[in-house]
């Protein structure tokens, strides 16, 4: 199973020093690069960064920061997880990457979502009831965008464009493109319309009931005639040298947001005893590497994916617990996994 693909993803969760404190934005945000470092140094194959304008994250332009990355690293794919192409330019976002894997000697890579928050909308005057039409539109010109041959494209919430060249050319000729999706079937379907591989995020409950979504994509693909690739799926979790330490710590800052967002989509608190429900049987990779890595390789296998990236980060866990499960996720887990696999 060497082709099999692991990253970590984080959507710059501020964090507490180890004296309890939140840091600021910009330590959270050089944070992150010091924890891209440690995961390219211990074997980790893509970093991702997901785009927020919540006051709980730092990273609101994740290719920013991924060009900081950029300079202090060699191997590592550096990724958006995901880019909310709804609200904003495809145009730009493509220029914004371009300049990326320039920088980084082709290692960018886009996952275009829809988003799981909708703070981006208001902030850049987009208005919450054209959600659908913005990203029908915008992957359709992000699609032509990648052939980089001139434009001539128009649609209904963006100017015209007339045989627009766009710039910078990438070295490659195409720029690394995903589709992130939660559990739409039209989503999976418009992933398989335009040829893109298909990211699934699983934050919950057994990740074999999203089975049929990869046989939907495969189905899709061939209706279409497109290529049906390798699928991600990317889900929460935290390493920590066992069981029972890596619960201790990330049981208090995940219940603090998992209820502050909750609050706001009409959620009832969560219990300890869901907690460990889900766990036992659901989408959170919480534990020891050994842990971690057994249940992984039964996601990995169940659903026959070509790629794993987990969600390492999870409200104000302190800096040093981050570090050390990013180490443990590359020099522990993702080995046992590939071993569970082969065997």
């Amino acid at each position: 199973m060497s082709d099999l693909v692991f990253g970590l993803d984080t959507f710059g969760d501020v964090p507490n020093d180890d004296a309890g404190r939140p840091v600021s934005y910009a330590r959270a945000i050089r944070q992150v690069v010091d924890e891209a470092l440690v995961a390219e140094q211990t074997g980790v194959d893509v970093i991702a960064l997901g785009e927020h304008h919540r006051p709980e994250y730092a990273i609101s332009t994740p290719e920013t920061v991924l060009a900081g990355i950029a300079t202090r690293t060699e191997r590592i794919r550096l990724s958006s997880g995901v880019t909310v192409l709804s609200s904003d330019d495809p145009v730009r976002v493509f220029q914004r990457f371009a300049t990326l894997d320039a920088l980084s000697g082709g290692r960018a890579e886009i996952i275009l979502g829809r988003g799981s928050f909708t703070e981006s909308f208001p902030l850049f005057g987009y208005d919450l009831s054209d959600y659908d039409v913005l990203f029908e539109e915008k992957i359709e010109l992000f699609a032509r965008l990648l052939e980089e041959k001139p434009v001539t494209w128009s649609g209904t919430k963006r100017a015209a464009l007339d045989h627009a060249e766009v710039f910078p050319k990438t070295e490659s000729g195409r720029l690394s493109t995903w589709v992130g999706v939660g559990g739409s079937p039209q989503s999976v379907v418009r992933t398989a319309h335009y040829g893109f591989p298909l990211m699934i995020a699983i934050i919950g409950g057994a990740p074999e009931r999203f089975a049929p979504y990869l046989d939907l994509y495969r189905r899709a693909a061939e209706k279409f005639g497109t290529t049906a690739h390798p699928v991600g799926i990317h889900s929460p979790g935290f390493i920590a040298p066992t069981d029972e330490e890596a619960r201790e710590v990330h049981w208090p800052h995940y219940k603090v947001i998992r209820d502050r967002i909750g609050a706001q989509r009409g959620w009832p608190p969560v219990t300890p005893e869901e907690y460990r429900r889900e766990i036992e049987h659901g989408s959170l990779y919480i534990g020891s590497p050994e842990t971690v890595a057994r249940k992984m390789a039964r996601a990995i296998a169940s659903l026959g994916v070509g790629r794993f990236d987990l969600i390492y980060t999870m409200g104000t866990q302190p800096i040093s617990a981050r570090l050390r499960a990013v180490e443990l996720y590359g020099t522990k887990v993702i080995p046992m996994v590939r071993d569970l696999l082969a065997g």
